[in-house]
């Protein structure tokens, strides 16, 4: 599961807590946490909430290609 560690680490570059990306995504941090250690399966659609927010591709997101974005 490479995007776990996708998904910390882009929090963390963007110096947000768990609160505050729960809170773009309309859930709770307790959940959020559960989808960051891999508890719980991450949603498509709060995975499409974190690409626009992070404005990267979903590709990179999932660990499938290093470049952030599309051309």
């Amino acid at each position: 599961m490479d995007y776990i560690k996708r998904m910390r680490d882009l929090r963390e570059d963007s110096d947000k807590t768990q609160q505050e990306i729960a809170n773009i995504l309309g859930t709770s941090q307790t959940m959020y946490a559960r989808y960051e250690r891999g508890a719980n399966e991450l949603p498509i659609h709060h995975l499409l909430s974190l690409c626009d927010y992070y404005n990267v591709s979903a590709d990179y997101f999932l660990g499938r290609t290093d470049i952030k974005q599309y051309k």
